[in-house]
């Protein structure tokens, strides 16, 4: 072996889950694709996937464009349920609730077409979405509350934000492209 090369530390089991500590309340069931001679048929949501047993009352997609960051974003009182549909999103999460036995601790999932997974975030953690592949991604929310066009339960932080121990990292462009981004472009 050469001087100064590490060894490798396991990341994943042996039935190829990332080994993680998750945050307090966070949930992932991960989706199977079911194959059929007409293509394939992948499930989305069931509630028996959802621990928080509250019902799904509102759903939409957010498209997000390739290289596309949207970070850092919050809810108080809403959870979200994500799940990526189309393309390959990196989605980090930060506990910054002060009464969590996981407060500091950050997740980071990387899901999408080849491997799907509903993501259930509950309110107080921090979350942000980064479309790692070429193409647009997009993402489904099945939040527990609708959204209230006159009092959004929905708070943001800048991508770079020094509160948030953890540094997105990609091209110098797709820095440049997230200072732009648009409302709506996460969660």
């Amino acid at each position: 072996m050469l001087p100064g090369a590490k060894k490798d530390s396991q990341l994943i089991t042996r039935d190829w889950h990332k080994i993680q500590q998750l945050i307090e309340g966070v949930s992932i069931h991960e989706v199977l694709h079911v194959p059929r001679d007409h293509g394939v048929i992948t499930e989305v949501f069931r509630p028996e996937w959802d621990p928080t047993g509250l019902p799904v009352v509102h759903v939409y997609q957010s498209r997000l464009f390739p290289g596309a960051l949207g970070a850092w974003s919050c809810h108080a009182q809403s959870t979200d349920r994500l799940f990526v549909n189309s393309g390959n999103v990196k989605i980090v999460l930060y506990d910054a609730r002060s009464e969590s036995k996981s407060q500091e601790l950050v997740n980071e999932f990387h899901t999408g077409e080849a491997r799907p997974l509903l993501l259930v975030i509950p309110p107080g953690v921090w979350h942000g979405l980064q479309n790692l592949g070429s193409s647009e991604a997009l993402v489904l929310n099945f939040p527990t509350r609708a959204y209230d066009y006159e009092d959004p339960d929905h708070y943001r932080l800048p991508y770079d934000s020094r509160e948030i121990p953890y540094s997105w990292s990609h091209e110098e462009e797709t820095i440049r492209y997230r200072a732009d981004a648009k409302p709506g472009a996460g969660s």
